[in-house]
Protein backbone atom coordinates (compact mmCIF):
# COMPACT_ATOMS: atom_id res chain seq x y z
CA UNK A 1 0.00 0.00 0.00
CA UNK A 2 1.17 3.09 -0.93
CA UNK A 3 2.55 5.97 1.35
CA UNK A 4 0.91 9.18 1.81
CA UNK A 5 4.26 11.22 0.95
CA UNK A 6 3.95 8.91 -1.96
CA UNK A 7 0.53 9.53 -3.28
CA UNK A 8 1.52 13.01 -2.89
CA UNK A 9 4.87 12.74 -4.98
CA UNK A 10 2.65 10.59 -7.65
CA UNK A 11 -0.23 13.59 -7.38
CA UNK A 12 2.54 16.16 -8.57
CA UNK A 13 3.86 14.27 -10.86
CA UNK A 14 0.56 13.64 -12.60
CA UNK A 15 -0.20 17.66 -12.32
CA UNK A 16 3.26 18.51 -13.46
CA UNK A 17 2.24 16.36 -17.31
CA UNK A 18 -1.08 17.88 -17.03
CA UNK A 19 -0.36 21.45 -16.94
CA UNK A 20 2.64 20.33 -19.73
CA UNK A 21 -0.50 18.56 -21.75
CA UNK A 22 -2.19 21.81 -21.39
CA UNK A 23 0.89 24.72 -22.05
CA UNK A 24 1.66 22.72 -25.90
CA UNK A 25 -2.69 22.32 -26.70
CA UNK A 26 -2.54 26.40 -26.08
CA UNK A 27 0.35 26.82 -28.04
CA UNK A 28 -1.28 24.57 -30.82
CA UNK A 29 -4.77 27.05 -30.55
CA UNK A 30 -2.72 30.31 -30.42
CA UNK A 31 -0.78 31.39 -33.77
CA UNK A 32 0.39 34.84 -34.34
CA UNK A 33 -1.34 36.70 -37.13
CA UNK A 34 -0.15 36.84 -40.55
CA UNK A 35 0.01 40.88 -42.31
CA UNK A 36 -2.28 40.65 -45.05
CA UNK A 37 -1.98 44.36 -46.38
CA UNK A 38 0.17 47.36 -45.48
CA UNK A 39 -1.42 50.93 -45.62
CA UNK A 40 0.66 53.96 -46.52
CA UNK A 41 0.35 57.61 -45.99
CA UNK A 42 0.12 60.20 -45.80
CA UNK A 43 -0.74 61.17 -49.84
CA UNK A 44 -0.07 64.75 -49.94
CA UNK A 45 2.08 67.68 -51.79
CA UNK A 46 5.33 68.74 -50.22
CA UNK A 47 7.74 72.08 -51.68
CA UNK A 48 10.92 71.58 -53.14
CA UNK A 49 13.13 71.48 -49.71
CA UNK A 50 9.90 70.35 -47.77
CA UNK A 51 9.05 66.94 -45.96
CA UNK A 52 6.96 65.05 -44.89
CA UNK A 53 7.09 61.93 -42.06
CA UNK A 54 5.46 58.90 -43.82
CA UNK A 55 3.67 56.05 -41.64
CA UNK A 56 2.69 52.35 -42.39
CA UNK A 57 -0.13 50.47 -40.60
CA UNK A 58 -0.45 46.90 -41.02
CA UNK A 59 -3.52 44.91 -41.18
CA UNK A 60 -3.35 40.92 -40.21
CA UNK A 61 -5.52 37.73 -41.34
CA UNK A 62 -7.34 37.89 -38.00
CA UNK A 63 -8.52 41.31 -38.93
CA UNK A 64 -6.32 43.10 -36.35
CA UNK A 65 -4.22 46.42 -37.35
CA UNK A 66 -1.24 47.61 -35.80
CA UNK A 67 1.64 50.34 -36.72
CA UNK A 68 4.74 49.13 -38.17
CA UNK A 69 7.93 50.36 -37.03
CA UNK A 70 10.37 47.95 -38.99
CA UNK A 71 9.37 49.19 -42.02
CA UNK A 72 11.66 49.20 -45.88
CA UNK A 73 11.17 52.55 -47.11
CA UNK A 74 11.50 53.34 -51.15
CA UNK A 75 11.24 55.96 -53.43
CA UNK A 76 10.43 56.44 -57.20
CA UNK A 77 12.31 58.47 -58.53
CA UNK A 78 14.79 59.69 -56.35
CA UNK A 79 15.20 62.60 -58.17
CA UNK A 80 12.05 63.75 -57.33
CA UNK A 81 11.97 62.50 -53.71
CA UNK A 82 13.65 61.09 -51.48
CA UNK A 83 12.91 58.71 -48.45
CA UNK A 84 15.00 57.90 -45.42
CA UNK A 85 15.16 54.86 -43.24
CA UNK A 86 12.59 56.21 -40.69
CA UNK A 87 10.31 56.99 -43.47
CA UNK A 88 11.01 61.14 -43.93
CA UNK A 89 10.07 62.07 -47.25
CA UNK A 90 12.06 65.19 -48.51
CA UNK A 91 11.02 66.81 -51.64
CA UNK A 92 14.08 67.41 -54.70
CA UNK A 93 12.05 68.34 -57.50
CA UNK A 94 8.83 69.16 -59.09
CA UNK A 95 6.93 65.97 -60.07
CA UNK A 96 5.46 62.58 -58.43
CA UNK A 97 6.88 60.13 -56.46
CA UNK A 98 5.91 57.02 -55.43
CA UNK A 99 6.64 56.52 -51.90
CA UNK A 100 6.75 52.30 -50.89
CA UNK A 101 6.77 50.86 -47.13
CA UNK A 102 7.33 47.21 -47.08
CA UNK A 103 7.42 44.93 -44.18
CA UNK A 104 8.73 41.37 -45.46
CA UNK A 105 7.07 40.56 -48.49
CA UNK A 106 4.04 42.58 -48.36
CA UNK A 107 4.33 46.61 -49.00
CA UNK A 108 2.08 49.51 -49.61
CA UNK A 109 2.35 52.93 -51.66
CA UNK A 110 1.61 56.42 -51.52
CA UNK A 111 2.02 59.28 -53.60
CA UNK A 112 4.09 62.39 -52.62
CA UNK A 113 4.02 65.16 -55.26
CA UNK A 114 6.81 67.90 -54.82
CA UNK A 115 5.42 71.35 -56.01
CA UNK A 116 7.14 74.72 -56.18
CA UNK A 117 6.42 77.15 -53.12
CA UNK A 118 7.48 80.69 -55.41
CA UNK A 119 4.77 79.84 -58.22
CA UNK A 120 3.15 83.60 -59.82
CA UNK A 121 0.99 82.02 -62.12
CA UNK A 122 1.16 79.42 -64.83
CA UNK A 123 1.21 79.51 -68.69
CA UNK A 124 -0.06 77.12 -71.37
CA UNK A 125 1.44 76.41 -74.55
CA UNK A 126 0.32 77.27 -77.70
CA UNK A 127 -2.87 79.24 -76.29
CA UNK A 128 -5.04 78.21 -79.51
CA UNK A 129 -3.84 75.12 -81.98
CA UNK A 130 -6.44 72.74 -83.98
CA UNK A 131 -7.04 69.07 -84.86
CA UNK A 132 -8.78 67.03 -87.17
CA UNK A 133 -11.99 65.34 -86.26
CA UNK A 134 -12.59 61.81 -85.18
CA UNK A 135 -9.17 60.70 -83.76
CA UNK A 136 -6.85 63.81 -84.91
CA UNK A 137 -4.64 64.97 -81.59
CA UNK A 138 -2.95 68.40 -80.26
CA UNK A 139 0.03 68.70 -77.84
CA UNK A 140 0.08 71.30 -74.73
CA UNK A 141 2.75 71.93 -72.45
CA UNK A 142 2.71 74.07 -69.22
CA UNK A 143 5.19 75.91 -67.29
CA UNK A 144 4.91 77.33 -63.66
CA UNK A 145 6.33 81.58 -63.53
CA UNK A 146 8.15 82.11 -60.57
CA UNK A 147 8.98 84.99 -58.50
CA UNK A 148 12.75 85.98 -59.17
CA UNK A 149 13.46 82.62 -61.63
CA UNK A 150 13.05 81.42 -64.92
CA UNK A 151 9.97 79.23 -65.50
CA UNK A 152 9.45 75.84 -64.63
CA UNK A 153 7.75 73.35 -66.94
CA UNK A 154 5.21 71.34 -64.65
CA UNK A 155 3.39 69.94 -67.23
CA UNK A 156 3.46 66.72 -66.01
CA UNK A 157 2.26 67.58 -62.42
CA UNK A 158 -0.64 69.81 -63.34
CA UNK A 159 -4.49 68.59 -64.09
CA UNK A 160 -5.65 69.09 -66.88
CA UNK A 161 -9.51 68.80 -68.24
CA UNK A 162 -11.71 70.44 -70.65
CA UNK A 163 -13.72 73.42 -69.59
CA UNK A 164 -16.04 74.08 -71.77
CA UNK A 165 -17.20 73.41 -75.47
CA UNK A 166 -18.51 76.37 -77.66
CA UNK A 167 -21.33 74.46 -79.47
CA UNK A 168 -24.86 73.43 -77.12
CA UNK A 169 -25.23 70.49 -79.18
CA UNK A 170 -21.18 69.05 -78.13
CA UNK A 171 -19.89 68.08 -74.91
CA UNK A 172 -16.88 67.77 -73.07
CA UNK A 173 -16.64 64.53 -73.32
CA UNK A 174 -15.97 65.33 -77.64
CA UNK A 175 -12.23 65.36 -75.98
CA UNK A 176 -9.82 63.06 -74.65
CA UNK A 177 -6.95 64.20 -72.26
CA UNK A 178 -3.81 61.91 -71.44
CA UNK A 179 -2.50 62.94 -67.68
CA UNK A 180 0.69 63.20 -66.65
CA UNK A 181 2.61 63.19 -69.75
CA UNK A 182 5.01 65.85 -71.41
CA UNK A 183 3.69 67.18 -73.79
CA UNK A 184 -0.43 66.65 -73.02
CA UNK A 185 -1.95 64.98 -75.25
CA UNK A 186 -5.80 66.21 -76.20
CA UNK A 187 -7.41 63.75 -79.00
CA UNK A 188 -10.91 64.29 -80.75
CA UNK A 189 -13.21 62.02 -80.68
CA UNK A 190 -15.65 60.78 -83.11
CA UNK A 191 -18.72 62.34 -81.86
CA UNK A 192 -16.84 66.18 -81.96
CA UNK A 193 -17.99 68.35 -84.81
CA UNK A 194 -16.07 70.37 -87.16
CA UNK A 195 -15.61 73.96 -85.66
CA UNK A 196 -16.50 72.86 -82.57
CA UNK A 197 -14.15 74.36 -79.73
CA UNK A 198 -13.14 73.22 -76.71
CA UNK A 199 -11.38 75.20 -74.17
CA UNK A 200 -8.50 73.20 -71.99
CA UNK A 201 -7.76 73.95 -68.31
CA UNK A 202 -4.05 73.61 -66.96
CA UNK A 203 -4.70 73.64 -62.85
CA UNK A 204 -1.80 73.24 -60.37
CA UNK A 205 -1.59 74.00 -56.53
CA UNK A 206 1.58 76.00 -55.63
CA UNK A 207 3.47 74.33 -52.28
CA UNK A 208 1.45 76.96 -50.41
CA UNK A 209 -1.69 75.77 -51.10
CA UNK A 210 -2.42 77.78 -54.01
CA UNK A 211 -4.15 76.59 -57.25
CA UNK A 212 -3.11 78.57 -60.52
CA UNK A 213 -4.92 77.61 -63.84
CA UNK A 214 -4.41 78.67 -67.34
CA UNK A 215 -6.61 77.76 -70.61
CA UNK A 216 -6.01 77.58 -74.21
CA UNK A 217 -8.26 76.47 -77.11
CA UNK A 218 -8.96 73.87 -79.73
CA UNK A 219 -10.61 73.88 -82.45
CA UNK A 220 -11.45 71.12 -84.33
CA UNK A 221 -11.06 70.68 -88.46
CA UNK A 222 -12.13 68.57 -91.57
Amino acid sequence: MLSGKKKVQIACAFATLLLSALAVGCKGFFVNPTLTSVAVGPTATINQGGTVQMSAVGTYNDGSTQALNNVFWSSDPTDVATVTTSGLVTGVSVGSATITGASGTVSGTATITVALSNVTGILVSPTSASAKQNGGTANFTSNATIAGGAPVDVTDTVTWSILSVSTSSGSTSDFAVTQGQDPMVVTVQSTATVGEQAIIQASYVGGTGTTYTATAKLTVTQ
